[in-house]
């Protein structure tokens, strides 16, 4: 996933630079709201497996703390490995919607400027 997110970002960047008229503007920010919605979603699922790790793993540590055997302080160990990844990986979604959210108010301003430009140059070749 994360791989593929900034693929796609080079891709925002690379549109970005380069004018388009407004109709390649509209599809585009149609394209990327889907985005923002696929990500989301990923985000949201990441954050609903990521809690009940988080939760597990404290009731795991709990019960050690009152009854110590070997096979809880491997279980916890495990658990501890899985969720310190399971962690950065959501802080990674997260931050990168937010990145989502402030390039699609960027794009709606190149967007505007885009059709701005459009209607001052059909008024002029009328």
């Amino acid at each position: 996933m994360k791989k593929r997110m900034l693929h796609y970002f080079q891709y925002i960047n690379e549109f970005s630079e380069h004018s388009h008229s407004a109709n390649e503007c509209v599809h585009f920010r149609q394209d990327f709201l889907e985005h923002i919605r696929f990500y989301q979603h990923e985000r949201l699922i990441h954050l609903i497996v990521t809690c009940l790790f988080a939760i597990l793993t404290f009731a795991v540590f709990i019960t050690l703390l009152f009854s110590f055997t070997p096979g809880l302080l491997l279980l916890f160990a495990a658990l501890m490995v899985l969720l310190v990844p399971y962690i950065h990986h959501y802080y990674f979604l997260e931050n990168t919607i937010q990145k989502m959210y402030d390039l699609y108010d960027c794009m709606q301003d190149i967007c505007k400027k885009t059709d701005t430009q459009s209607d001052s140059e059909s008024k002029t070749h009328r």
